[in-house]
């Protein structure tokens, strides 16, 4: 708890005479409660003349980042409390949090009542202001949280719901929250295990709550292929999500402030595609298949993933798109040009003697990239997906998505870092929930990620220096089916729920944490 340093005397000065804090108990600390009033209920107006002591931090995951205490009642819920908005354009996040709080909505009002919950924009602060960042004061026995953007606003009414959870009370005093990392998620390959469309929605909620903000859709690779499509209906695998399932996910998403981020692989892991169009398959020098990976010297073989990435453009409206790159199996071998003769030819057809396959796998990636940048969409790849010493470059928009340094050639993290590419921390030692634990792969706790990982850990246990700070713009946290039947998604959802809640807080606030894991974790079980 980095509270800001403030007197008694200066908090009530700044607060208003005489309005004090609520003790701790309520707001659901670890300690237990220092001292409660006992003739003023939360909602009312405190005497002048009553006496509190100074408020405590709310207990919320990702814990806040600045409490100014006071001295006061703080708020709880109660009949006949209202949430009213300044802006029409926050209804949304009005009606949800009214609903979770059981709380009349009012919609758009400029009269204020006792026990109101209010939430405006913060116009005079907004240039320049983190708009994922919101003040969030209680005060008089009312609400305000104000945001120069509707997710800052968003995010402080997850901070109320979180204080104000199962009988507790929301701390008297003024919170300033912003988190350090813009993009803070959770990756599901529903390619390999299908999940129903109900389940990736309690995903969201608990997302939602926990101020996450991207769901990252990993749907296609060898083992299935799990949307609808139009364009080519023969490559969709049995169990799938209707386009209609996918709208009602990316329409859920949104309210919460999350963005769907959609990966069709590629050119590898295209293994069900390929299954509907075996004549498109990379074939090495013998003439034997190579799984999962499509043949990138062949017209048809763009002409079909481009098909796909512009039919799903409609369907995921966000600005981001993986497009993955990684483990294309013809860059596996000692000698890709003696190996696959075929793509060897293509790439000196194309960029001239000299050029070798990786040359060709670049210019594959930056190809799909265009296609998804007409849709105004960034691109991101994995970082297997760059490579070493080509003469055809990686577009310089494509963000990195660094998950390992086991691939050959393995690159360090900084080499992205300081040619001023952006990354996303996928880390595979800390941050990915591989289903059936094979090869080196543990399921990760999350103890060793709150206790030993930071967004600067990009690649093993080491962070990079705090100079590339600014250029990782956030983590995500993976589940991977290669053992689809390994667990089933309710043991999924179970083995997650605390590895989430460790890595939005380090996303949240890099920082040593102020609790212990176990007071974390005891917080985190007791939120639900």
């Amino acid at each position: 708890m980095r509270q800001r340093a403030v007197v008694a005397g200066a908090a009530v000065v700044a607060l208003g005479a005489g309005v004090g804090v609520w003790a701790t108990g309520g707001a659901g600390g670890d300690g237990g409660s220092v001292g409660a009033p006992t003739t003023t209920s939360p909602g009312a107006t405190p005497s002048p003349s009553r006496s509190y002591p100074l408020s405590e931090q709310p207990r919320t995951i990702p814990a806040v980042r600045e409490h100014t205490p006071a001295r006061g009642p703080g708020w709880q819920p109660e009949q006949g409390h209202r949430v009213v908005v300044a802006d029409a354009g926050l209804a949304d996040e009005g009606r949800l949090i009214a609903g979770e709080l059981g709380l009349s909505y009012a919609g758009e009002r400029d009269d204020e009542r006792p026990g109101d919950v209010r939430l405006e924009m913060d116009e005079a602060g907004a240039a320049g202001a983190n708009p994922q960042s919101y003040t969030l004061t209680v005060r008089d026995g009312r609400v305000t949280i104000a945001a120069p953007a509707d997710a800052g606003v968003f995010y402080g009414t997850r901070t109320l719901k979180q204080a104000v959870h199962d009988g507790g009370t929301a701390p008297e005093g003024v919170v300033e929250d912003e988190p350090a990392k813009p993009r803070r998620g959770l990756m599901l390959d529903i390619a390999r295990k299908h999940y129903s469309a109900d389940w990736i929605k309690d995903r969201i909620r608990e997302l939602g709550d926990l101020k996450f903000n991207e769901l990252g859709l990993h749907f296609s690779d060898d083992q299935g292929f799990r949307i609808e499509s139009e364009s080519h209906p023969e490559v969709v695998s049995r169990e799938h999500l209707t386009k209609a399932q996918v709208e009602e996910i990316v329409d859920l998403a949104a309210e919460r402030h999350i963005e769907v981020v959609p990966e069709i692989d590629s050119p590898g892991h295209l293994g069900a595609v390929l299954a509907a169009h075996p004549d498109l398959q990379l074939r090495n020098a013998q003439g034997t298949p190579t799984r999962g990976a499509i043949d990138i010297s062949r017209v048809g073989a763009a002409e079909i993933v481009d098909d796909l990435l512009d039919e799903y453009a409609g369907l995921f409206p966000g600005s981001q798109w993986h497009l993955g790159g990684d483990e294309y199996q013809a860059l596996t071998v000692s000698d890709p040009q003696a190996s696959y003769p075929g793509l060897a030819a293509a790439a000196r057809e194309r960029y001239g003697a000299g050029a070798t396959v990786a040359d060709l796998a670049t210019g594959w990636l930056n190809d799909r990239a265009a296609t998804v940048r007409a849709h105004d969409r960034a691109p991101r790849a994995w970082n297997d997906g760059f490579f070493r010493d080509t003469s055809v470059q990686p577009a310089e928009d494509i963000r990195v998505a660094y998950w390992t340094g086991k691939e050959i050639g393995a690159r360090q993290p900084v080499e992205y870092l300081r040619a001023g590419r952006e990354v996303v921390n996928y880390n595979d030692e800390f941050l990915y929930y591989v289903l059936g634990e094979p090869q080196t792969f543990v399921y990760p706790t999350g103890q060793r990620i709150y206790e030993q990982w930071t967004p600067r850990v990009l690649r093993g246990t080491q962070p990079v220096p705090a100079e590339y700070d600014d250029r990782i713009v956030g983590g995500t946290f993976a589940v991977w089916g290669d053992i689809a039947s390994a667990q089933t998604p309710a043991q999924v959802a179970a083995g997650i729920r605390l590895p989430l809640a460790a890595t939005v807080q380090k996303l949240w606030d890099p920082a040593p944490p102020e609790l212990s894991w176990a007071e974390f974790r005891a917080l985190a079980d007791r939120l639900g």
